[in-house]
């Protein structure tokens, strides 16, 4: 199964491919929007290799990857839907991350949580994940407000080892996460 070309009411989520690279060089460059990330801008070299990586996670596990997000043609940002990367997150099978990125124009317009929805969507229903998590420092209250929104719960606070920890970084990384089933019961409750 390829990545699949997803719809919301207002974001085409394309899979992300070679021509979306000036797109993400103009989003990492905005240090605004890497502040819980990198804690600066990231040079266009940086971007060049996450760019690589992030095409070659669409290869790990068929129907994940990386999608460009587009609203009538503009560009928004980028959500993914990977499989775990680290021994603590847990087995690859049946499970993925979740996350997104927005240029900064676009925040709190609930782009984020839509893409997002739209991808736990695709996640349960198209490729039958039994669970989809997220992660986030603990000082990111959007971030955590947006996972909340989606009905994922606080499943942990953790602490990774950081040479150059980012301001805040000592209240560590918080998971959420969402079930399958936890997801099934609330679509019913909302129909």
């Amino acid at each position: 199964m390829s990545q699949a070309t997803l719809r919301t009411d207002r974001i085409q989520l394309v899979p992300l491919s070679d021509d979306h690279l000036e797109y993400e060089v103009e989003l990492d460059a905005d240090p605004e929007v890497m502040r819980y990330l990198a804690g600066r801008a990231r040079t266009r070299e940086e971007v060049e290799e996450f760019h690589r990586r992030r095409l070659a996670a669409a290869s790990r596990v068929p129907g994940l990857g990386f999608w460009a997000g587009f609203i009538d043609g503009r560009f928004v940002g980028w959500w993914l839907l990977e499989p775990p990367e680290r021994a603590d997150q847990g087995p690859v099978e049946g499970q993925a991350e979740l996350g997104y990125r927005l240029l900064r124009r676009h925040w709190r317009q609930g782009l984020a949580s839509e893409g997002a929805r739209e991808l736990i969507r695709h996640g349960f229903g198209d490729l039958g994940l039994t669970r989809i998590f997220a992660e986030t420092m603990a000082v990111n209250t959007a971030s955590r407000a947006t996972m909340a929104a989606l009905g994922m719960r606080h499943i942990r606070t953790f602490h990774l080892h950081d040479d150059e920890p980012l301001p805040g970084g000592d209240l560590g990384e918080v998971e959420y996460a969402i079930t399958r089933h936890k997801w099934l019961a609330r679509q019913a409750t909302e129909a």
